[in-house]
């Protein structure tokens, strides 16, 4: 449940807060009182399971857990009634029920928990206006609470979706970049052999008329022109080579995909590879749905993913440490992902066994 800093320090908080609120038992007891209606030890044994049950949840982050919480409390609240801060347990537990309940149990505990609060004002012998505020202080505390919990699930959808757009915004981007960057160096490539390639085998021939037809002194100059002229020949079919053949900036398009990613931190790590245009679309395009996959699905905090190469192709290599299914179903994402890789001829591989892990290889 708790991931960011902001979180883990409202856990602390609100965790310091359980533990402050046995400090009045504890000192009653100490100075000889006796602060609960049945035996302390009771007591003590309720808030000890209040204690255990509530860091089971933030562990595991179980519904069935929450029964165990809310009558943990319960019992605290009615075995301590003249103890009346130890019904903030209850607001802790209607918002915990926010966090990993729906709708109808957060109500259902915000109803059940005001009645309690009620009943350990009547065994304290409050009178009617004693019980009434007391339940409904802690039912307007408790609706605090649920909407602060929620407003913080509507934040933290809203960034989940942000960071899914901005994934993909990003994929794109750069493979439109390439795309541009890559018809611009088949551009050059074609007015190089086109224009100037042409020219220069038309000068060559001409050089080699002329120093078949010349003699004396000048041939040697037009036998050095028609070399100079070869050599310069060579070197245009060469960069043409170059511009038609150069390989795609893998690392760079992978970097902009993962760069600023709230959640899941994303460790990456690109060998030395060079694919072609299509093999790199496409291994962009499966990191784009890995990095969305764990971001709406897993629930992870790290992701990891490697490129490398092996034989004669590229391999990526990626897992989380989220949740993980039992059953894997291919949503449109995942069977898009095999469908792209199946036509440049290569393989996608699913692992659900400790988080969700894909390994997909590609011809370079």
């Amino acid at each position: 449940m708790a991931d960011s800093r902001l979180e883990r320090w409202g856990t602390a908080c609100m965790v310091g807060v359980c533990l402050v609120i046995a400090c009045p038992v504890a000192l009653a007891r100490l100075g000889g009182e006796r602060p609960t209606a049945g035996p302390v030890w009771v007591w003590w044994a309720c808030y000890a399971l209040f204690l255990g049950f509530l860091v089971a949840l933030f562990l595991v982050a179980r519904p069935v857990l929450l029964g165990g919480v809310a009558v943990a409390a319960a019992g605290a609240v009615l075995l301590a009634p003249d103890v009346a801060w130890t019904a903030i347990l209850l607001v802790f537990v209607t918002a915990i029920g926010a966090h990993v309940a729906g709708g109808r149990a957060t109500v259902g505990l915000l109803v059940v928990n005001s009645g309690v609060v009620g009943l350990a004002a009547v065994l304290r012998d409050g009178s009617m206006m004693d019980v009434v505020l007391s339940s409904a202080i802690y039912a307007m505390l408790q609706v605090s609470a649920v909407w602060a919990v929620l407003s913080e699930r509507r934040n933290a959808e809203t960034s989940e979706r942000l960071a899914v757009a901005n994934a993909e915004l990003r994929a794109a981007t750069e493979l439109l970049a390439e795309s541009s960057r890559s018809g611009e160096r088949l551009r050059i490539a074609r007015e190089l052999h086109d224009l100037v390639g042409h020219q220069l085998t038309a000068l060559v021939l001409e050089l080699e008329v002329a120093a078949h037809r010349s003699g004396g002194p000048e041939k040697a100059h037009v036998e050095r022109a028609r070399g100079l002229a070869r050599d310069l020949l060579g070197d245009v079919r060469v960069a043409v080579g170059e511009l038609r053949g150069r390989s795609v900036r893998l690392d760079r398009a992978l970097q902009e995909i993962v760069a600023d990613l709230p959640r899941p931190r994303v460790h990456l790590r690109v060998g030395d590879v060079e694919p072609d245009e299509t093999s790199a679309a496409a291994l962009v395009r499966c990191v784009q749905e890995i990095v969305t996959n764990a971001i709406r699905h897993a629930d992870a905090r790290n992701l990891w993913v490697e490129v490398a190469r092996d034989g004669d192709g590229v391999v990526l290599s990626a897992r989380d440490d989220g949740c993980g299914t039992n059953v894997l179903r291919l949503g449109n994402g995942l069977a898009g992902m095999r469908e792209r890789v199946a036509q440049l001829g290569g393989d996608v591989s699913f692992d659900t066994r400790n988080g969700f892990g894909v390994r997909v290889r590609v011809p370079s």
